[in-house]
Formats: structure tokens, sequence, C-alpha cells
């Protein structure tokens, strides 16, 4: 028995499993990886060739493939291989490179990477036969689909533009309540203590201001945002930076999009695991973090973190709707690795978010990164 609490069988596959899974075939992609394709704890998915613009949303069921659903709703067929315009308020189907043929005993789930999530792509993974989106049922061999639908600026994607990313789990690796209580008492999670840890770690929004802002809203009727164009926009064009009025507070319009920060330092140990759920909706009408995954070694210090902020993707629902400094608006679920990961986020190419304050996503050049 450890002392963060008995231990379970399982964990969260590290970089150097998933590789090891490529390679027994349990996962197959269509074409060789991209270099920065495999993550500490998770693995992006790559769009296909092809595309479709749906009539609607939909979950196939025990009965159906994905693609007779296709088959039922489609409008059109989009050629990703000449790259394509995803217009907003529009849903999409597209065929992802990664299959997999899991084993029965391990089980996946997805999630929208960051940087989709802070430019407002709702983006969500489908399977054959399944009835929740972003679960991946043990022992599933089949094809992957993301349901794509831009909610605030058109985007321009293509073959192999990196929307999703899936996370391998063998049993139940996830910390009950008193397991983190003895994490955070031994290696803290955030700063100070938390008030109460049922349900997660809780992470409020801070709207005390970062060097002068609270965060940004994000304009109407914008130009495109090019997916594989990392700092490749111009902030102006696509943001409406929110000066810090000394208020502490901020009321959300009803369809906007905000990207604000946690008033938190977050840090994620070596050997787990988290990702962002959202708090109880019956607190609120708004939603918080579309992209909840954070890698082994987000915000330590030998991994050049020090503490990071997480950067929380709001959205207002029907009404408007008040937040004030230090409410709570998310939980972060901690789930053990079933080893270290070879490299931790921030140690290697590719992490765009370590040590982040308030910080818009990586496709913008000219936006100054704020910090407490």
């Amino acid at each position: 028995m450890s002392d963060d609490g008995p231990a379970r069988a399982g964990g969260i596959l590290p970089a150097q499993a998933i590789a090891a899974l490529t390679e027994r075939g349990a996962i197959r992609p269509a074409t060789p990886y991209a270099p920065d394709q495999i993550q500490p704890a998770s693995l992006d998915l790559r769009l296909g060739t092809r595309a479709y613009r749906v009539r609607t949303s939909f979950l196939p069921g025990s009965a159906r493939p994905v693609s007779a659903c296709v088959e039922a709703f489609a409008l059109h067929e989009i050629d990703l291989s000449r790259g394509a315009v995803l217009e907003t308020g529009c849903v999409y189907i597209a065929e992802l490179q990664e299959e997999l043929a899991l084993p029965p005993d391990l089980c996946a789930s997805a999630n929208p990477k960051s940087s989709t999530g802070r430019i407002d792509v709702f983006t969500r993974v489908i399977t054959d036969r399944a009835s929740a989106f972003d679960q991946i049922e043990p022992g599933y061999a089949g094809r992957l689909y993301a349901e794509i639908s831009p909610r605030t600026f058109p985007v321009r994607v293509r073959t192999g533009s990196r929307l999703s990313q899936i996370r391998f789990r063998q049993g139940d690796p996830r910390l009950r309540e008193p397991e983190l209580a003895a994490l955070h008492a031994r290696d803290p999670l955030i700063d100070g203590a938390p008030s109460s840890l049922q349900g997660g770690v809780p992470v409020s929004v801070d709207l005390s201001g970062f060097d002068g802002l609270i965060g940004y809203r994000g304009k109407r009727h914008t130009g495109l945002i090019d997916v594989d164009r990392p700092r490749g926009h111009r902030t102006r064009d696509f943001w409406e930076p929110i000066p810090a009025d000394g208020s502490r507070t901020l009321i959300l319009d009803p369809g906007q999009f905000y990207i604000l920060a946690s008033k938190e330092a977050v840090r994620v140990p070596a050997d787990y695991a988290a990702e962002m759920v959202p708090f109880d909706p019956l607190v609120g009408e708004f939603r918080v973090h579309y992209a909840g995954f954070f890698d082994p070694g987000f915000g330590l210090s030998e991994a050049g973190g020090a503490g990071a902020r997480a950067v929380l993707e709001v959205r207002s629902r029907d009404v408007p709707f008040l937040l004030e400094d230090g409410q709570i608006v998310g939980r972060l679920v901690y789930e053990r690795m079933l080893e270290p990961p070879a490299t931790l986020y921030g140690a290697g190419a590719g992490s765009n978010y370590q040590a982040q304050g308030l910080k818009l996503s990586k496709h913008f050049a000219d936006a100054p990164e704020s910090s407490a």
C-alpha cells in the first residue's frame, strides 16, 4: 500500500507505451507519425483525406457504423488533401488517419487539443456503434472520426491537421479524494489549500488582472485561422482585450467566447496526468474548458514550468452571467500513469503552453503573454 491510498492496477499509457502499441498494430496510422505527434501521455489525431458537411450532429448507437450516418446526413463531401475552409455554425465529420485495434484490457478517451479549444473549435471523436462521444470502449477495432464545429472563427484545415488527441488507459487509475489529499500534501498540485477535493482539485478564475488584462473576447465576422500556421495571425484581427477595471468581475454575454486564466498555478507530477472537468452546471450558466488534458510535467520547475496557469475557454449559454474573481469554474481530475513518460511536458519540442499565464493559442504571434 502506498502513502496516498491503495494501489489499483492500471494507469494512463505514456509516450513509450503508445509507440509500442503502434508497433504491435493496436494503433494503425495511415502514414508515419509526425515527429511530435506522440505527446507525453497522449497521441495527436490527424485528419484524413475526406470530410463531410452534415446536416446534424449524431451518435451512431449500437447498431450502426459512422459511415451509415454520414450517408444519411451528408450534404456534400470535402477533399481535405487540397485544404478546406470549415465555416462557423456548421457541423462536419472528418475521417481520421489513425485506426484502432485495442486489446480487451485497454480503453481510450479523446479531447480537443489545447490549441483547438483556444480558438473555439468544438470537436469530438466518434467511433462506429458508439453511444458516447470521445469514449472508446475496451477492445474497439475500427476507424476513428472527428466531429468538427467551429463556433467563433472559420478555420482552414487539411489532411494531417491535428485538432484532437487521444489518451489510452488500463484499469481505473483515477485518484479518489483521500489519495488526492495525500498527493497534494506531498507534492502540491496547486498553490494553497484546496477548499474541497471532492470531484477533483478545484480551479478558480482570476479576474484581478494579468498585466492590466483579465482576458480576451473573440471577435465576430473575422478572417480565417489556419490551424497549421503557428504565430501566423494578428491578435487584434481576432480578439478584443478585456482590461482589468478594478471590479474583479466579468459579465459573460450569451454566445460570446472568452479566454481567461486560473487563479491557481497548476502542477502535474511526472507519474500522473490530469484532466479538467466542468464544475457543477447548477452553479452557473456557462461552460469552461473544451480542451482538458494536462500532461505529466505540466507546471513543474524541472520541466521548465515552475507552476502554470490553466487557461480557461469560457462560453456563456442562454443568459448573461456574472463571473467573480476566485469563483470555482472547474476541477482537475488526476490519474496515475502506468509509468512516467520518457520526456515530460515542457522538456522537449511541442510544449507550447509550459509556464503560461494568460495566453492565447499558438496561432497568434503578437499577443503579449501575461503573468501574475
